[in-house]
Formats: structure tokens, sequence, C-alpha cells
């Protein structure tokens, strides 16, 4: 992953407007109050006995982390926020908010930091829909508060 890459999008992000409407861009997805990106994507594990996948998770951590350190520069150490409950609260039939919502179906914490400029949310998870699909590592701005 290229770090400079990286913040380069993330700044993007966290400058520009949302969208009125849900859209694909070419970073990720974004609609009414947020935006993400897709900063990096492995391979898929479809023919994997379990060891790529183990490593990939370990650099996707790396990664996340690595860029985390470059973010608490900016705005200070970051919560841990765990997405396990939401995704709970989605599948029993809470209508809970986007970005918060989507992302709990495939990312289980983010590493959480809000901005005292503007009061948005900046935060960076791992996402992996299934254990044979390819690990992202996404970056989101939003100004919706973390339900």
């Amino acid at each position: 992953m290229d770090i400079a890459k990286a913040l380069a999008v993330i700044d993007r992000l966290c400058s520009g407007a949302f969208p009125a409407e849900h859209v694909r861009t070419d970073t990720g997805v974004a609609g009414p109050g947020y935006g993400t990106a897709e900063l990096a994507t492995s391979e898929d594990f479809w023919e994997d006995d379990g060891t790529r996948r183990e490593e990939a998770a370990e650099q996707y951590e790396c990664d996340r982390d690595g860029l985390g350190e470059r973010l608490t520069r900016r705005w200070g150490p970051p919560q841990v926020f765990s997405l396990y409950s939401v995704c709970v609260r989605s599948m029993e039939g809470e209508d809970v908010p986007e970005p918060w919502g989507g992302l709990s179906g495939h990312v289980p914490d983010v590493q959480l930091w809000r901005s005292a400029e503007d009061g948005r949310w900046i935060a960076l998870g791992v996402s992996q829909w299934d254990k044979e699909w390819p690990f992202q590592l996404l970056a989101v701005v939003t100004d919706v508060d973390p339900p």
C-alpha cells in the first residue's frame, strides 16, 4: 500500500462534498453524508488452504495501523469502535444509517477519529465479506455520528 496515495485519497474525502444520492465513485461508494474509499484490495482466496488468507489478514491490519499512525498525528489517538452490535441491530431490523449499517456487515471494527475542524468522522477498517473474498482496506469520511 502506498501511504502517501492513501492519505491523498483521505484528504479528498475530507474536503469534498457528499453526493445527494448513493453513487459509485472512482475510489469507492458515497451517499448523503458519507464517502468511502477502497485504499487497497487483496487477491481472493478461493484456492487457499488458509495460509495466504492469514498472511493477508495480518498485512492488511498492519497497513491499517501504519496509516492510522499518520492519521493520529493529525487528529490524535483513535477510538476503536466495534461494529458487531451495529450489525446485530441491523439484522434485527433496526434502520441503521449509512455508512454504519453497510460497513457493519463486512468490517468488524474501525479506528475512528473526529476532525475538530469540521466535526466529520474519519474511519479506517479492514473489510472481508467472506473467507474466500478479498480483503480491502477502507477509509470512510462521514458527518453521520456512529450509532
